[in-house]
């Protein structure tokens, strides 16, 4: 307990000896399944994608359109949504991408024509970047320190379980006998699950953000709700953030700040072209290996399932040792395992090479999320965290067609597979250049 009445203290230093409680287990399983609706939303379309063209007697490019519709749509969302939760807060903005993405997803269920649903899908990726740019900084701000890295790392692991639901879903609709009625009842479930904003509304606001707007009260009392009572902060002690002008694009290109802003927008573009290239391609490619379709849901299932202990170990391996070291041990664990895979001779090797890519690349991405979230000061958090999930949402929306061109061209497996691996080990290299976040407070 700090007790420097009259005194002017970091916000970031109430949290160095915080405890966690069960009021961080009620917030981190709130947003975990956010990200779980996330993750089910992105994947799904690619799953119903064969139903929805047979309906609507859709080319090629058309499907791989609507495919990269809703991640077209969560560029400029990234952008707006940056700004949008450094003005209003973190929960507000969550809340409200929610519901925007539910309505959208709604609409598409009812869909006409390709070009109905297609616009409906790129206005829900708009709504729903309001949940891609908050939940990492916003959970990282509710943290105590000693438990940020592993926390968010755990927060992480919700993406290979929305994948299995997506996975699941459509296996129901298309597997067994059409359970559910068509692509449009796969849609609708996934629509619904954007009613869980009325669970993000009972959730506190960032105590950083309410700091930077002014807000003492109401910031003090979160710090001591978080903390089940035990951290209070005198009512004459003023709480402080890193000075930055308010929620800019410019400043993040300003100062020491450009270079924050240049080596993550790299390391997101390529961290997640490597994985997006492989996996929106994977049945395809699979299919040259003698896969048939639904074998290939079986192995994406089973990928999804092995995803779930790198996330694990990561996120405690972080907490002892740091970003830098375990994200670059990860990184180089999943770049060799993707040429290992692109060399696979046969069924076996291809599936043990394809576990440990994805054991090493999301355990990189659980690592990654928390890391990427604490580099900016408070004030443009959410802005510079935006611009680099931007950056992300580029890569999955260029991925495809590139690695689809080069499919095209005849390229092999071995040469398509090992063409995205070059993409992780750019990423290896460049995050040696960022500061190391571990144990600090956040500014």
């Amino acid at each position: 307990m700090i007790n420097n009445s009259g005194e002017k203290v970091q916000v970031g230093s109430y949290f160095n000896d915080m405890p966690f409680t069960k009021r961080h287990a009620f917030i981190g399983l709130a947003i975990f399944f956010a990200f779980i609706v996330e993750a089910w939303e992105l994947m799904v379309i690619i799953f119903v994608s064969g139903s929805i063209a047979s309906e609507f007697n859709l080319s090629t490019v058309q499907v791989g359109s609507l495919i990269g519709s809703i991640y077209l749509g969560m560029i400029p969302g990234a952008y707006i949504f940056g700004i949008i939760a450094d003005k209003i807060g973190r929960k507000k903005t969550m809340v409200y991408s929610l519901i925007g993405f539910s309505i959208f997803s709604l609409i598409s269920v009812f869909s006409i024509n390709f070009s109905m649903l297609y616009t409906s899908r790129l206005l829900a990726g708009v709504a729903i970047s309001g949940v891609l740019v908050c939940i990492f900084p916003y959970f990282g701000e509710l943290l105590p320190v000693k438990q940020r890295g592993k926390a968010s790392g755990y927060l992480s692991s919700g993406w290979p379980f929305g994948v299995l639901i997506a996975v699941g879903i459509t296996a129901l609709s298309t597997e067994i006998g059409g359970l559910l009625a068509s692509w449009r009842s796969v849609l609708f479930i996934s629509s619904m699950a954007g009613l869980w904003a009325l669970v993000l509304m009972k959730l506190p606001e960032s105590p950083y953000w309410l700091v930077s707007k002014g807000r003492q009260k109401e910031a003090k009392q979160i710090i001591n709700y978080l903390s089940d009572g035990k951290v209070k902060v005198d009512e004459n002690v003023q709480l402080e953030i890193l000075k930055v002008k308010q929620g800019s694009y410019l400043e993040i290109f300003k100062g020491k700040i450009l270079k924050l802003t240049t080596l993550q927008t790299i390391i997101n573009f390529t961290l997640a072209f490597g994985y997006w290239g492989l996996y929106t391609w994977i049945p395809t490619l699979l299919m040259e290996k003698g896969l048939s379709m639904s074998e290939s849901l079986g192995f994406i299932a089973l990928t999804s399932i092995m995803q779930i202990p790198g996330y694990v170990l990561a996120s405690h391996l972080t907490a002892k040792f740091g970003r830098k070291k375990i994200l670059f041990l990860f990184v180089t664990g999943a770049a060799i395992s993707g040429f290992l895979f692109a060399f696979s001779s046969n069924m076996v090797e291809l599936y043990l090479f394809n576990f440990l890519l994805s054991f090493f690349n999301q355990g990189a991405w659980a690592v990654w999320n928390t890391w990427f979230g604490e580099i900016y000061p408070t004030n443009i958090r959410g802005t510079g965290y935006s611009f680099g999930a931007a950056s992300q949402r580029w890569a999955n929306t260029f991925a495809p067609s590139i690695i689809g061109l080069v499919i095209g061209l005849g390229w092999t497996f071995v040469a398509t597979v090992s063409f995205i691996e070059v993409f992780v080990v750019v990423t290896m290299i460049t995050l040696l250049f960022l500061p190391e976040t571990e144990g600090k407070i956040l500014d």
